[in-house]
């Protein structure tokens, strides 16, 4: 595997890997997107090519995704990288809404779900309901947050759990404070 800038993760090809696969994409399919052979996006996919910059906004236009979503916020020791991700060390993720601050819990994208942490800022909300291909499942830590499923309102609470299989939904948080969530998601979408 290459050893490159700290910041980028040493896992960046399996995640690009899993992402890719998670949007029923093929090589060809991505390579014809980006304008890139199949061999060019293989070699990344198994850390044998580093992509430029410009080449990482493109892939992350491609599967929708932030391009912060590719970089780490701190290098875990090497005992610890695969295994733990230290608070400090969160990698930013998720869309792009105002309101929300997302970050990935779990240590990379290879796994059959992915751990996020979000943060619901007071006043803020997804205007338009999304409806993923996943199943997700949350957990509310702090605040109070509403989430509409299939056109169902929910008000939760800190404690409260809820369910999300494939059906649209948005949140809203029209409170005074942020509201904190567990989610797991399946498969990964980040």
């Amino acid at each position: 595997m290459l050893q490159s800038d700290p910041s980028t993760a040493t896992s960046l090809g399996a995640d690009l890997r899993a992402l890719r696969k998670a949007r029923g994409m093929t090589l060809q399919d991505m390579g014809a997107v980006l304008g890139r052979s199949v061999g060019w996006l293989s070699q990344v996919e198994r850390d044998l090519s580093e992509p430029s910059i410009t080449d990482l906004r493109h892939i992350a236009a491609t599967l929708d995704i932030a391009v912060s979503t590719l970089f780490r916020r701190g290098a875990a020791p090497v005992e610890e990288e695969g295994y733990v991700v230290r608070s400090a060390a969160r990698r930013p993720i998720g869309s792009r809404t105002a309101g929300l601050v997302e970050e990935l819990l779990s240590p990379d994208l290879t796994d059959d779900f992915e751990m996020v942490h979000s943060t619901f800022q007071a006043h803020s909300e997804i205007p338009v309901a999304v409806t993923r291909p996943t199943q997700e499942v949350g957990y509310l830590i702090s605040g109070r947050l509403d989430l509409e499923i299939a056109d169902r309102v929910f008000t939760l609470s800190p404690g409260d759990s809820f369910r999300v299989r494939g059906e649209p939904f948005r949140w809203m948080n029209p409170y005074d404070a942020p509201a904190v969530a567990i989610w797991a998601i399946a498969p990964p979408i980040y």
